[in-house]
């Protein structure tokens, strides 16, 4: 089964990720890959993150009773692993392995609704190169943070609303190469793309509900929408490939993407929440 238009196609790979007998996925909120082509998937159910060989096989898990809500992850360039964990308010570092390094905020203590402070039910996750950390606080604020590494607050931008700069729900966030932070504004149907200091410099719209993003080493984006669909975007924002769009359960198709990653070989991972309770691989033809 084949997915993708245009420029870019990829085959489903049926039957990969079994998991060990007795186990299931609950929603599967986010999905990243590490250097040595690893996939961690973080997901609402027991043993909250489980970890596939580049084949399919399960190679290790840990967090049980760690989380009250899965929902962001992200692996750093040096493999430090970050993890949001929605209902409790916080953002957390690990080691790969599960150790901890780090929290940023108070655990189970919201910040006012639409305050702007950090955080209420926040979203999505991001750490640069340079160690700088931006952080889409969404349910319950419509604000992107920005963390030095050690976890102090450098700034942060947005209010709610429709127009520029603002957010309706700011669901995930990516910084490119070239300092650029794209925030998926998942209930305005658009990416909005800022200076790394929150000037407002452009958008992107078209999507159904982007939920997340994730940016390859050639500068291309792939959004995870919610209402189940794929889409794969050049760096200036043209479509390159898209799939999806119906509900569905068969395999190839989606119901709530809610996370996506590529590997380097450029195959591709999507994480499904709601009824969709899944992960799938697609294996990029070429």
């Amino acid at each position: 089964m084949i997915g993708g238009t245009g420029t870019l196609s990829y085959e489903l790979a049926a039957g990969w990720g079994r998991l060990p007998e007795g186990w299931e996925f609950s929603q599967v909120a986010g999905v990243a890959v590490d250097s040595q082509d690893r996939v961690y998937v973080f997901h609402r159910g027991a043993h909250p993150v489980i970890v596939f060989d580049r084949d399919g096989a399960v190679v290790a898990s840990w967090g049980d009773g760690l989380f009250t809500d899965p929902h962001g992850i992200f692996i750093a360039p040096d493999d430090s692993l970050w993890l949001v964990d929605r209902g409790a308010h916080v953002v957390l570092k690990y080691t790969l392995d599960g150790q901890h390094l780090l929290t940023i905020g108070a655990r189970g203590v919201p910040a006012a609704r639409q305050s702007g402070l950090p955080f209420h039910l926040p979203a999505g996750v991001f750490q640069s190169p340079s160690g700088a950390i931006f952080i889409a606080d969404g349910y319950g604020n419509s604000r992107v943070h920005v963390y030095a590494a050690e976890g102090t607050r450098v700034r942060s931008w947005g209010i709610e609303g429709d127009g520029p700069g603002q957010f309706h729900l700011p669901h995930a966030v990516w910084q490119g190469r070239d300092g650029r932070v794209y925030v998926a504004d998942r209930e305005n149907n658009r990416i909005q793309i800022f200076t790394a200091t929150g000037e407002y410099l452009d958008q992107w719209t078209g999507f159904q509900r982007p939920a997340h993003l994730f940016m390859d080493g050639e500068g291309r984006i792939y959004v995870a929408e919610l209402s189940h669909r794929v889409s794969v975007l050049a760096p200036d924002g043209a479509l390159l490939a898209r799939w999806g769009g119906e509900p569905s359960h068969a395999p190839g198709a989606f119901v709530a993407p809610h996370g996506i990653w590529a590997d380097a070989h450029g195959d591709l991972y999507v994480a499904e929440v709601l009824e969709g309770k899944r992960l799938q691989k697609f294996v990029r033809r070429r």
